[in-house]
């Protein structure tokens, strides 16, 4: 009888091994619809398309009992002390995404809150779109469109209304690995060009082992292990600054799913790892062009946006990615485009590592897409370097007189503070909507991206154009998307360039402004 009883019991821990489900809240997807479209103009919505909550954000509990196994920042080493352990007997559980995580979704739109008060306080999210209950939706945009509407109205500098695409498996990686018991339905298998070492389940296990709580995020800390994978950012943006960046991988399947350890993670090399953690990056205001993207400017923020993306290759090898022209006379040629020349030229320019060319740049980038990938769309803030790569001047201690380095204004480090973010933005939130993929008329065909004189736009693989107001559905677009520069007259005084090295444009600035030297490269009426 003895006996019995131990081989029943060893039976019920080979069966429990692994990342468990809990039971206490039903799992029940938001919907959101989107849309696919063909050359001639007609698009078929789908309407059972639904966003799933990321793994990492869910109450994780002891199976059939509610005691935590992670609380705040730390696991609860009294319930288990290794990653199989945490994992056979700990369970993510379902979502109430509206009460507890500030999710909502209404038709084709989808709001993100940066801060929900209710039992406990909630810090950002990442959601999913899903095709299925168990499966993530895969894209394959190689050739086609990709187009978006959002609204970054409420979403000030320091935040960040990200939607982007990376190489996850499509269920989540629960047939890869045993353990994973939840899947694509409980958001498992994120993964990222970052690597990220603060994911809770990695390949079906938990990250537990080594973990140490954050010093300054009372939520995440880092574990043993982090998850790597191929990133394509179409969109990093909040009201004051936005940025596209592609970042290969050196990981299995082109840039798929990869478990990492120790420097595999960039981790002490930032560098030295399986991916590329910088990418090519392309940030209007950064890359000289002060008045294209803000609040009243030419992308005026103030306003509903609608972003498209195409995503045009050259033998399946190259992706191209148009945005607003360079402004670095005599430093860099007028580039609107990502393109290995750009990416090359930009990295030596500013002195930047040359990882992305290390992980084989846009031809791998490429390749990655190739293979399918999921559509992130998330709001966050950041612990690490407050945001600043994206809004303001970083490193922190840059070089000032290397042009691309300027922050909007001095004041900008502080505002990223998490802390200072949360209390100062409790109604910050992000818009997505209209999502829509538009079988993309032959590349070949597009004019090169000299003939947009300055293309209202952003990027992606590809070419990437923002329009204000935003595009009515389901209208396609056209062929050549663009808005040309209002006349001279049109401009405000103070956005006007007027001087600095390899300028040769007018340098008379309209009364009551001064021609004002911003830096060596750069002058503007102000």
């Amino acid at each position: 009888m003895l006996v019995s009883s131990l081989v029943f019991s060893v039976s019920l821990a080979a069966l429990s091994l692994g990342q468990q489900v809990g039971n206490y809240t039903s799992e029940s997807h938001p919907r959101l619809s989107w849309q696919t479209c063909t050359r001639g103009g007609s698009c078929s919505t789908n309407s059972n398309g639904a966003v799933a909550l990321d793994a990492n954000w869910r109450w994780t509990h002891i199976t059939g009992n509610y005691t935590n196994c992670y609380t705040g920042n730390t696991w609860n080493t009294t319930v288990c002390t290794s990653n199989a352990q945490c994992a056979s007997q700990c369970a993510v559980e379902g979502a109430n995404y509206q009460q507890t995580y500030g999710i909502t979704t209404s038709g084709n739109a989808l709001t993100l809150k940066f801060v929900t008060r209710g039992e406990n306080t909630n810090i950002g999210s990442r959601v999913y779109l899903m095709a299925s209950e168990s499966k993530y939706q895969m894209f394959n945009v190689l050739n086609k469109e990709f187009t978006f509407d959002v609204d970054v109205s409420k979403l000030p500098c320091g935040l960040n209304g990200a939607l982007y695409f990376v190489q996850m498996d499509e269920d989540g990686g629960m047939a890869k690995y045993s353990g994973n018991k939840a899947g694509a339905k409980y958001g498992t298998g994120y993964c990222d060009s970052q690597c990220p070492r603060d994911i809770k389940y990695i390949n079906g296990e938990a990250n537990s082992e080594g973990w140490t709580a954050s010093p300054n995020d009372t939520n995440a800390g880092l574990g043993g292990f982090g998850t790597c994978c191929g990133e394509m950012d179409i969109w990093e943006a909040n009201s004051i600054s936005s940025a596209y960046t592609p970042h290969p991988c050196s990981t299995t399947n082109d840039g798929g799913q990869q478990r990492c350890t120790g420097q595999e993670c960039n981790t002490p090399d930032r560098y030295g790892g399986l991916c590329d953690p910088d990418g090519c990056d392309f940030n209007a205001y950064r890359m000289g062009d002060r008045t294209y993207y803000g609040p009243g400017m030419t992308v005026d923020t103030n306003k509903k946006m609608t972003v498209v993306t195409q995503f045009i290759t050259d033998n399946n090898s190259t992706t191209v990615i148009p945005h607003a022209s360079t402004n670095f006379p005599g430093l860099l040629d007028p580039f609107d485009s990502i393109t290995e020349k750009f990416c090359d030229d930009g990295k030596r320019a500013f002195n930047d590592a040359t990882s992305f060319q290390k992980h084989g740049g846009l031809a791998h980038m490429g390749r990655s897409l190739a293979r399918g990938h999921v559509l992130v769309l998330s709001i966050w803030d950041d612990h690490t370097a407050k945001m600043l790569w994206l809004d303001s001047s970083y490193p922190v201690d840059a070089d000032p007189n290397v042009p691309r380095n300027r922050s909007w204004e001095p004041a900008l480090p502080t505002l990223g503070n998490r802390r200072t973010s949360e209390a100062n933005s409790p109604d910050a939130q992000v818009i997505f909507s209209n999502h829509q993929v538009w079988r993309h008329r032959p590349a070949l065909t597009l004019a090169p991206p000299s003939h947009f004189p300055n293309p209202l736009s952003l990027p992606a693989t590809p070419r990437q154009l923002e329009v204000t107001p935003p595009r009515p559905p389901p209208a396609p677009p056209p062929l050549f998307l663009r808005r040309l520069p209002p006349p001279l007259a049109q401009l405000k005084p103070s956005s006007v360039q007027c001087g600095g090295v390899g300028y040769s444009g007018p340098t008379q600035c309209a009364a009551g402004t001064t021609c004002t030297a911003i830096n060596q490269f750069y002058s503007q009426c102000v």
